[in-house]
């Protein structure tokens, strides 16, 4: 009789949840933080779930569950996107929340952090029907939501003209149009300029300022990118134009690796004509998305999803910089293997963070009904993400600690010292 095998042993630190409270902990721990407000940032000020029954196309009635978690507001309105995807979890949420709260803190924008999400496959939904599922989330949220209170965004499975029927079902309720209740809104709608490949030139700023740290000229630069959606293309696109070569790029479909370099405009279109995959795409080797984590590259920048680089994977990685597109794309169980390798992390709560900036930017135009021109947006978010590097690689170097304790440490300075200030206990 075969004996029944064991259960795989799951490390609390893959929970991205808990990832987040490690390194919380460990920051805390370096600046001695008071246990008070110790207390009060480990927990959200505020979660929310939600029952959605909307009609499907068939006639049927489907109950989806939403989230919206808003971690802190000591610093301004809470700030974060929406996600729609099958593995959403509350856990998730929740981690994804606070690292909007240390990423504003970072970039010193005036916001808190939030994040929502939905529990759904959009893949597996007609456009009415997603349609439904928006507006019957915003009806839920409505008390939530407001420019001077909560202020949502895409994210995963979502973009402008989500948040353009978000902004319409807002208005409909308070019988007034509020551009500035949601960012990452078509332009018509009071969208910014840039705000598409915003988070994706925040990793190229980010990378070029680490590549100048560690004394590597962009150049020639290798670089194998996961995740060749928003973030990772665009961030391939303006890597590539400054002269890095880019040799690996993968999506769901799998990885593909050429060490002469991809010609990323072509296998941008390849993907826009080939229904959104890099499938079959025939200018590049096809390997396994674990084998790009640990090809000879300079630059590795992961820019999918979650808990992707691991203590099983860790080990393995060449690169000599790690620059987080996605949100949490480390697990803490790998932070150890990979600082000992000598391997510079720019953490996701400082590479990513052009999204949240160019956000920032658009609801400062919503608010005094004036547009900026492109260059103006650039300019202001490079310098801003320039800014933040600096700081956050002085404190690595003065501290003696990762830049992403560093970051964490910064982060959680500001947010104390705020609630300090405001006495809100």
């Amino acid at each position: 009789m075969p004996q029944a095998q064991s259960p795989a042993v799951v490390n609390p630190l893959d929970n991205p949840f808990e990832s987040m409270m490690y390194r919380f902990d460990e920051a805390s721990k370096c600046i001695e933080l008071n246990e008070a407000i110790y207390n009060l940032l480990k927990n959200p000020v505020k979660q929310i779930i939600v029952s959605l029954p909307i009609s499907l196309d068939d006639g049927s009635i489907k109950t989806f569950e939403g989230y919206r978690i808003i971690h802190s507001n000591v610093l301004g309105p809470s700030k974060g996107g929406i996600r729609y995807d099958i593995n959403v979890s509350l856990d998730e949420v929740k981690a994804l929340a606070a690292w909007m709260t240390w990423k504003c803190a970072i970039v010193d924008i005036p916001y808190g952090g939030a994040k929502g999400g939905i529990k759904c496959n959009p893949k597996n939904m007609s456009a009415n029907e997603i349609e439904r599922l928006t507006r019957a989330y915003t009806l839920a949220m409505m008390d939530i939501f407001g420019p001077n209170k909560d202020i949502p965004a895409p994210d995963m499975g979502t973009g402008p003209r989500e948040m353009a029927w978000l902004m319409d079902e807002y208005a409909k309720a308070h019988g007034s149009t509020e551009y500035a209740v949601v960012t990452g809104k078509p332009i018509l709608l009071g969208g910014c300029l840039g705000r598409v490949e915003a988070t994706g030139r925040g990793v190229m700023i980010a990378t070029l300022a680490a590549l100048d740290q560690l004394k590597m000229n962009s150049y020639n630069t290798t670089i194998a990118i996961q995740g060749f959606g928003n973030v990772g293309s665009h961030a391939a696109h303006l890597l590539m134009e400054r002269g890095g070569k880019i040799v690996a790029i993968s999506d769901i479909s799998g990885a593909y690796y050429n060490p002469q370099g991809i010609d990323i405009p072509a296998a941008m279109q390849y993907v826009k004509n080939n229904h959104g995959s890099l499938d079959n795409f025939a200018q590049a080797e096809k390997i396994t998305a674990e084998a790009l984590f640990s090809l000879p590259v300079d630059v590795l920048i992961p820019a999918a999803t979650e808990n992707v680089i691991t203590k099983h994977n860790a080990n393995k990685i060449q690169a000599k910089l790690i620059v987080e597109g996605a949100n949490g794309p480390t697990s803490a169980s790998a932070d150890k293997i990979i600082h000992e390798k000598g391997i510079l992390v720019v953490p996701d709560i400082l590479a990513n963070a052009g999204g949240v900036i160019v956000s920032y930017f658009e609801w400062i135009q919503n608010k005094v009904g004036y547009s900026w021109t492109l260059e103006r947006i650039k300019r202001r978010s490079d310098r801003m993400l320039k800014d933040a590097f600096a700081m956050v690689y002085k404190t690595a170097q003065q501290k003696k600690v990762s830049m992403r304790i560093a970051a964490y440490i910064l982060a959680i300075e500001k947010v104390a010292k705020t609630y300090q200030y405001r006495g809100k206990f």
